[in-house]
This record gives structure tokens, C-alpha cells and sequence, in this order.
């Protein structure tokens, strides 16, 4: 049986009290063994964990109140870093939990123009220092002294960020990729002083020929003027061009914070007025014209039109709107005027808790990235005494001071700890802001790496494979007692706080039957057990609406429209009025419509579907057969679902839930991986590790499609990054690399790991769209906690 890890939860630290999360912006990153040193230096804070990311610069730190941001801000930047706190998202209040993708492109922005500046200056320099050191009939009276003279600001202004950033490493122990790089610059730039000046090479008429591959010594004393320039161009350009792709990485996210409207027109007594969105309050009524997108969360008033929810949930077909239908925030107006009062403002929205959800789990840390980071945090001082016992071995081997400073140079200029750091994080930040964009919010890299070994998806049924609408079919009623309307009354009196889909639809059809009177019978005592049913007392009688028992006795009129009901594979609720059977209410739901399609896509990936549901046989087996589910569990209780998942895992299976209530809240957090319906309960959504937007089953095979393309990209960076360094430091060691195209190739390597993980933006899994209404987040509830599992996470659209 697999392992499921903990996630975080309400987590408390050594000393017992809560702890709190802070995410900081870190500066002056460049590589995993700097992700290592950070998450080093903060953990001997007591009480305090972090998590950095190298890909987005942030860090999410755990920490006890005690701790200060003061305090985790002044830790870092002792480990020779830059933290601060990301700027609150625009259209929020001060209080309102903030973000680091706002702040981050400004940051990203202003570093890139002021290393671009630098990059201009040293490839106006070091090119003419390259192409004369390269071709020797290029190579006239004095050269040396002009290469030296160009290749001096290179290598002291040029390379400046990087001799800084190794020598505040050095202050504090500390060895980072700068480290390497600056090494090289200053061995490759002292050795070509020393010989231009004290070593022969810089006298008139010399020339010096150039060459790929090691040869034999032609007695002509050598510079390598050419490498001190090439290193800090070549590094410089690939942390541009690496910086730019990991800007485009995170454009998906952005994308989607920016659908919020800055401005809305509200409607007031006195006239129309424009305001700022963060004025809106709910319950205030605006208006939204063609063409503009919905301010916030609420419900249509008046009006009627067509929404473009394709950012917000993957829907790429316009939904319809009209009087009572529920809007999310950021949609498109795409038809007529519209009225809408609001329901949710600022980071109440979905459309913040989608962003928030999303940036939360781009926090997150895969195992195999976590072990990337540790061999990161050992990686530059093993190249460093690498290189040192090259330099050496050659010397001792009776090599010449050029060759064997050339050797260790290369050693130095060709590793690359940077790639090891982003070939995770940087695939996982491509893929969760796709995922936002269809519809399929992931909670963190574990969920992936679990998704991926899944080999059983156990549906629910109402409200998962089905619409989870359903409509009051039939009323029966027992002989002597009384009539349908009566026991229908009373039935929906006492389902009023029950949020069970067959309890709304019994609710919905007694106030049909009022004719337009929607006040129902005042319930006392009220008590719901999940999976078994409601009770109450309403008007003098203890009331009862629970599911049928296999085998009970009942009314022949009773049984005999329980057998009916299940033929036509209706759910069948018993009304009992003081302790006695006197109703039968059959319910009818129907199935999605994709869910045949995507319970046959799920065989097609290799993965066995079964029906868990708490339904009787007959509907159960008849739903199931038009879904194409061949297992099939039915009239299982919420305990019995947890009892069948851990079966099934007991066997040696990885199994997925999916489901929407509260009853499939325990079967959620036992499985291996859960997944809930975007418009299911707090508690199904806070024990799930994954989240289903769109209204779609269809949804769930996009997400293991993703899921698989960002672990097949994140397997190939991995094996790159590692096999890079297998390969090409022995071939440095054995002077078989100039460290010109030493440094090129360690540039080029980041540049495409990084331009690999970006393919995941073109992911198309490539399904119809369904033209059905947003499926909303479940809103944050204090009732929550009570719904919580011992070692999972609570969801943080329910925090």
C-alpha cells in the first residue's frame, strides 16, 4: 500500500503554538545551492521551516508568532541574500493576503533592464576580444595589449555581480555558482596578465593560433583572454535569456490576476456612478455593459446575456445567463446589459481564490526536486576541490601552467548547479497556471507525483458523474395517512438545512407546489447524519427523510413505488411522520454529459473506474451502466467508502477519489489522491488535492494528461541536468573543453531546461467544451474545521 504524505494542516510548532505563513520576495538567487543556504539559514531559526522556490524568487516560511517578518527578513539577508514582503495585489485591502505574482514582473522587469545594460556594454567588448583571439591572420602588431585593454571592464565591471555575490557567499562560507564563475573569470584573466607581462607572450609580431581540442605544446606562450570575456558574455546572456522564459513561465497566472476589473458602474438612487472595485461592497448592485468584464462574485438581476468564462474556468463556449444565474468575477460580458448584485469582493472572489490556490501550490516542493537541492548544496565545493586537484594533477604531470590552468578553469565555467535548481519548479509553474487555465487547480507538486501512479479512480455519483440537479420524479404515500402535498410539505420542511442534492430538489419542488408562497414549516431539533438522512421536528411531528434499508418492510403502496423508482434508476428517500413510513419521494438526476466519454478516456489511459455510491442497487447498477463503469459499490455508507479505499489500496492499488459532499469527505483524505468538484462542500474541497473548476468530468482527464506531459518534462530536465554535468565536467578535467565553449554550454543549459518546461504552455488535452455554468468555489466557512482530517491540509479556499 502506497504512502500518502502529510500535507500541511493547522500546524503547530515545537513549542506547541500555531504557526503562521509568510512568503518573502528572495534577490540574489541564481542557482539550487542558493535554495539550499536560504532554506539552511532560515530552519536554525527555532520554531521556523521554509520552502524556497528558485523559479517565481519567493519563500514560504512557517514560523511560530514569536518569530517576526522583521526577524525572517534580517535572517536572510545574513545568509548574503535580499527579502522583502511582496506588495498587496492591486484592488485589495492592506489586510487582505497578498501575493508575490503582482510584485514579482516589476522586480523581474527592473533586474532585466539593468542586466541588459551590462550585457550590451560587455558583448560590445568581449566579441572583437573573441574574434581576434580566434582567428590568428585577425592578429596584428600589438593585439595582446588591445584584447587586454577591451577585456579589462569585462572582466572587473562586467562580471562585477558576479565576483560581489561570491565574495558575500564567501563572507558567510557559503560557495554558489557565482562562486564558480567568478573563479574562472579571475584565473583565466590573472593567467593572461601574467603571461602577457612577466611570461613572453606580449611581444610585437606575436601571434597566438586557436583551437577547439587540446594539442600538442607549439612553444608559443598562451592567453586566454578570449575565456575571461566569453564566461561572464555567455553567463550573462543565458540568465537573460533564462530570466525572459521564466517571465513567460508564470504568464498563465498573470494572465489570470489581471482578469479582475479595476473600476465598476454601481447602481444608487441618485444616478449611476464609476468607482474603484475596491469600493464594492456586497450587496451593492453594479452594472456591467457589453464588452466589460463581471467586478466581482454575485447573482444576475436583471438582464440577460452570453459570459466568456474561458480564463477563469476553461469553458471555451459562452455560458447564458439570465435573472438568478450566478456570475463569477473577471467573466466577459459578451451580449446584453446586465444587472448584478454582489455576493463576494476582493479576496473573497473565486477568481482570487483561484490565484491564491494556484500560487500556494507553486510553493510546494516535488521529493525529486527536494534531492536535486541537496546535491545542489554539495555541488559547487565538490567542483571547486574538482578543480583544484585538476589543476594539480596536470601540473604534476609535468603539463604546462596554460594547459592545466585552462583544464581547471573549464572544470570551474562548465558545471552548472543553476539547471538543477529550475528543471522542476519551473515545469511545476508552467503546469499549475495551464491547469488554472483548464479548469484544473493542483494543490502542490505531491499531488502530481501521486496522480501520476494512479491505477483506480473511484467515482461518486450525485453531483460527480451526474449533474447533482435533480427534480422531484414521484410523491407515494402510505394507505390512511396523509396526502402528497402534505408529506412533500413536511419532508422539505425538514431538508431546508440539508445541502445534499435530493434534499434541494425536494425543497425546490414543495415550494413549486405553494404556488409562489416559498415559506415552508419552521424545523426544531434538526440533526443530519451523513450518508443515512435528515430528521427534525415540524408542526407537532418528529419528522424523518432518511434512505431506504435493503430489505425494510414497508407499505405495499410504498414498495411498490420504491420498485419503480429503482427501474427507471431514480433515488428513493422514505418520509417517516413519527417513526412510521408514510412517503416515498423518488428524486431523478442525470448523468453529465461527458461523463460516459470520460469514464471511457480513463480506461484508455490505463486506469480501472469504479462507482462508490451511497444510492441503492438498482439506480446505482443503471447509472453505471450508462456511465460504462463495470464496479460498482452501492448503498455504501461515508465510513464504508473509507473502508472500500483502503481495500483497494491494501491490494497494492493507487487509488483516486472524486466526489463532492460531505459524505465523500473521509474517503477523500484516505485515498492516495482527491479530487472535488469545484462546486462541492468546504470539506470535500479542503480534503482534496485536487480541484475541478470547470463543471466537467472531462476535467479529470485533462488533469491526468497534464499530469503526465509535466512529469515525462520534469524527468527529461532532470536527467539533462544531471547527465550535463556527468558528461561535461570529466571532459573539462581531461582538457577536451575550451573554457569559451565551456561557458557556453553551461549558459546554454539553463536556457533549455527552462525553454523545455515552457512547451507544457501548448498542452492541448484537446476536449469538447461544454456550454454549462460555472462550477463556483465553495466559500471560506468557519464550519470547516469540523469537517477536517487528522494529517491532511486544510484547502485554502476554505482557510
Amino acid at each position: 500500500m502506497s504512502e500518502r504524505p502529510d500535507t500541511e494542516a493547522d500546524r503547530t510548532t515545537p513549542s506547541g503554538g500555531s504557526a503562521h505563513t509568510t512568503d518573502l520576495l528572495i534577490g540574489g538567487m541564481t542557482c539550487a545551492a542558493c535554495v539550499n543556504r536560504v532554506e539552511k539559514k532560515l530552519a536554525r531559526v527555532e520554531g521556523v521551516s521554509a520552502t524556497v522556490n528558485l523559479a517565481t524568487g519567493t519563500a514560504r516560511v512557517s514560523h511560530p508568532a514569536t518569530v517576526d517578518v522583521d526577524e525572517l527578513i534580517a535572517t536572510v539577508e545574513r545568509a548574503g541574500y535580499t527579502a522583502e514582503l511582496p506588495a498587496p495585489p492591486p484592488g485589495t485591502t492592506d489586510d487582505a493576503p497578498s501575493s508575490p505574482t503582482g510584485d514579482e514582473p516589476k522586480r523581474q522587469d527592473h533586474d532585466q533592464g539593468g542586466d541588459l545594460e551590462r550585457l550590451i556594454f560587455t558583448a560590445a567588448l568581449a566579441v572583437p576580444v573573441i574574434m581576434i583571439s580566434m582567428v590568428p591572420s585577425w592578429q596584428f602588431d600589438r593585439w595582446q595589449q588591445v584584447c587586454f585593454t577591451l577585456a579589462t571592464p569585462v572582466a572587473t565591471w562586467g562580471a562585477w555581480p558576479f565576483h560581489q555575490r561570491a565574495l558575500r557567499g564567501l563572507r558567510h562560507a557559503a560557495a554558489t555558482m557565482d562562486t564558480l564563475v567568478s573563479l574562472g573569470v579571475l584565473a583565466s584573466f590573472t593567467w593572461s596578465a601574467y603571461a602577457l607581462f612577466l611570461g613572453g607572450a606580449g611581444g610585437t609580431g606575436t601571434r597566438m593560433p586557436f583551437s577547439l581540442l587540446p594539442s600538442a605544446d607549439d612553444g608559443v606562450p598562451h592567453i586566454y583572454l578570449e575565456a575571461a570575456v566569453a564566461v561572464p558574455l555567455f553567463v550573462l546572456l543565458g540568465r537573460h535569456l533564462e530570466a525572459r522564459a521564466r517571465h513567460h513561465s508564470g504568464s498563465a497566472l498573470r494572465a489570470l490576476a489581471e482578469l479582475a476589473a479595476t473600476d465598476v458602474e454601481l447602481m444608487e438612487r441618485g444616478g449611476n456612478r464609476r468607482v474603484p472595485v475596491a469600493e464594492l461592497t456586497t450587496g451593492q448592485e453594479f452594472v456591467v455593459r457589453p464588452g466589460e468584464k463581471v467586478a466581482t462574485d454575485g447573482v444576475v438581476v436583471e438582464g440577460g446575456s452570453a459570459l466568456d468564462l474561458s480564463l477563469v474556468t476553461g469553458e471555451s463556449v459562452p455560458v447564458e445567463v439570465t435573472p438568478g444565474t450566478v456570475v463569477v468575477g473577471g467573466a466577459v460580458n459578451s451580449g446584453g446589459l446586465l444587472v448584478v448584485r454582489a455576493t463576494a469582493v476582493g479576496a473573497d472572489t473565486q477568481l482570487a481564490r483561484i490565484t491564491r490556490l494556484v500560487t500556494e501550490a507553486q510553493a510546494g516542493k516535488a521529493r525529486i526536486q527536494r534531492l536535486a537541492d541537496a546535491v545542489a548544496g554539495v555541488f559547487v565545493p565538490a567542483i571547486v576541490a574538482i578543480a583544484g586537484t585538476v589543476l594539480s594533477f596536470w601540473l604534476g604531470a609535468g603539463a604546462s601552467g596554460e594547459a592545466s590552468v585552462t583544464a581547471a578553469v573549464a572544470v570551474l565555467v562548465v558545471a552548472c548547479p543553476c539547471a538543477l535548481g529550475l528543471a522542476t519548479p519551473t515545469a511545476f509553474l508552467v503546469a499549475s497556471g495551464r491547469g488554472a487555465q483548464l479548469g484544473v487547480l493542483v494543490r502542490g507538486p505531491e499531488a502530481l507525483e501521486r496522480l501520476r501512479r494512479v491505477d483506480t479512480v473511484v467515482f461518486d455519483k450525485t453531483g460527480t458523474l451526474t449533474t447533482g440537479r435533480m427534480s422531484l420524479a414521484d410523491v407515494a404515500v402510505a394507505d390512511g395517512g396523509p396526502g402528497p402535498k402534505e408529506v412533500l410539505r413536511l419532508a422539505a420542511a425538514v431538508e431546508q438545512g440539508s445541502e445534499h442534492p435530493i434534499g434541494r430538489a425536494v425543497v425546490a419542488a414543495a415550494r413549486r407546489e405553494e404556488e409562489g408562497d416559498t415559506r415552508l414549516p419552521e424545523v426544531t431539533d434538526f440533526r443530519a447524519v451523513a450518508g443515512e438522512g435528515v430528521s427534525g421536528r415540524v408542526a407537532g411531528h418528529q419528522m424523518r427523510v432518511r434512505r431506504p434499508r435493503s430489505s425494510e418492510p414497508l407499505p405495499d403502496a410504498l414498495r411498490r413505488a420504491r420498485e419503480a423508482a429503482e427501474h427507471a434508476a431514480h433515488s428513493v428517500v422514505i418520509v417517516e411522520i413519527d417513526d412510521r413510513p408514510t412517503g416515498l419521494l423518488a428524486v431523478g438526476d442525470t448523468l453529465r454529459p461527458t461523463s460516459r466519454e470520460a469514464v471511457r478516456e480513463v480506461r484508455a489511459l490505463g486506469i480501472e473506474p469504479v462507482l462508490v455510491t451511497g444510492d441503492g442497487a438498482a439506480p446505482a447498477h443503471a447509472m453505471a451502466r450508462q456511465a460504462g463503469i463495470d464496479t460498482v459499490h452501492a448503498g455504501v455508507a461515508p465510513e464504508e467508502k473509507e473502508r472500500i479505499v483502503t481495500a483497494l489500496r491494501a491490494e497494492g492499488r493507487c487509488v483516486a477519489v472524486i466526489g463532492d459532499g460531505v459524505n465523500d469527505t473521509a474517503a477523500l483524505a484516505s485515498a492516495d489522491l482527491g479530487m472535488a468538484m469545484g462546486g462541492g462542500t468546504d470539506a470535500a474541497i479542503g480534503a482534496a488535492d485536487i480541484t475541478l473548476v470547470r463543471d466537467d468530468m472531462l476535467a479529470v482527464v485533462d488533469a491526468i494528461r497534464l499530469t503526465r506531459h509535466t512529469l515525462s518534462t520534469i524527468r527529461a530536465n532532470l536527467i539533462w541536468a544531471f547527465g550535463y554535468n556527468v558528461v561535461t565536467v570529466p571532459l573539462a578535467a581531461t582538457g577536451w573543453l575550451n573554457p569559451m565553449v565551456a561557458a557556453a554550454a553551461m549558459s546554454a543549459s539553463s536556457v533549455l531546461v527552462v525553454a523545455h518546461s515552457l512547451r507544457l504552455r501548448s498542452c492541448a488535452p484537446g476536449r469538447p467544451q461544454t456550454g454549462t455554468s460555472p462550477a463556483p468555489l465553495s466559500s471560506p466557512s468557519p464550519a470547516v474545521a469540523g469537517h477536517g482530517h487528522p494529517g491532511r491540509k486544510s484547502d485554502v479556499l476554505s482557510n
